[in-house]
């Protein structure tokens, strides 16, 4: 496996553990792929109860398997998983809107925290249409983690964006495989936050919608190309 750079001792679990999903979220490790505790410790240079530890988070984030005898294996979702994947984040995201409508929307999205959301937005975009799947994981898993923070409590934030995570981690491999990638990328990041800075409910929603139909048709031509 290719190390991801040294790896500093201070907040070395956490650290690890994102090292790790980072080696996933780029497809360097693939589903199924399996390792040791024993040659992550040897990969990064550190002892075995900071890999252990952070193993352990990666699996209780569904993103591993646990074997008692041989280790550790990056987990292998499913078609339905990803679309199950995507029905949750819609019921969460849908009632989240839904529950702001009477409110002032546009008054949350304010301030320097908006101007972060729309920089996000705009690399987001751009990476989706140049087809830099790299650059558009990073920059779409931060976008979604800022834009809850604003309208969601943390509880939810966390609970959405492990779902993003894992909605990732199932496509990756298929869509650095796919010649066309670029056609298979939502890309509506800007479109989304002009509608929040306006205040509008409804066309948030109807953004995210076209974002979890983009999804679904995308799940749905995989599965087709499976047969």
């Amino acid at each position: 496996m290719p190390a991801s750079g040294a790896v500093t001792r201070n907040t070395l679990r956490q650290q690890i553990a994102d090292a790790l999903r980072d080696e996933v979220l780029a497809g360097r490790l693939l589903p199924g792929q399996e390792f040791t505790v024993k040659q992550i410790a040897e990969q990064y240079g550190v002892s075995a109860t900071p890999v252990r530890e952070a193993l352990v988070d990666l699996s209780a984030q569904d993103l591993l398997d646990s074997d008692q005898h041989r280790g550790f294996r990056v987990h292998q979702f499913s078609v339905d998983d990803f679309r199950r994947m995507v029905d949750a984040r819609s019921l969460i995201v849908d009632a989240v809107f839904r529950r702001l409508e009477g409110e002032h929307l546009a008054a949350r999205a304010h301030g320097a925290v908006l101007v972060s959301v729309r920089r996000r937005a705009e690399e987001a975009a751009r990476a989706a249409r140049s087809g830099d799947l790299t650059i558009l994981i990073g920059y779409d898993l931060r976008f979604w983690r800022e834009l809850c923070a604003l309208v969601a409590n943390p509880y939810v934030a966390d609970f959405l964006n492990r779902l993003r995570v894992q909605a990732w981690v199932f496509s990756v491999p298929f869509l650095r495989a796919d010649p066309e990638v670029r056609k298979r990328l939502w890309g509506g990041h800007e479109r989304l936050v002009d509608a929040l800075t306006l205040g509008d409910a409804p066309a948030v929603r109807a953004v995210i919608g076209e974002y979890d139909n983009h999804s679904l048709a995308w799940a749905d031509r995989l599965e087709s190309s499976q047969r």
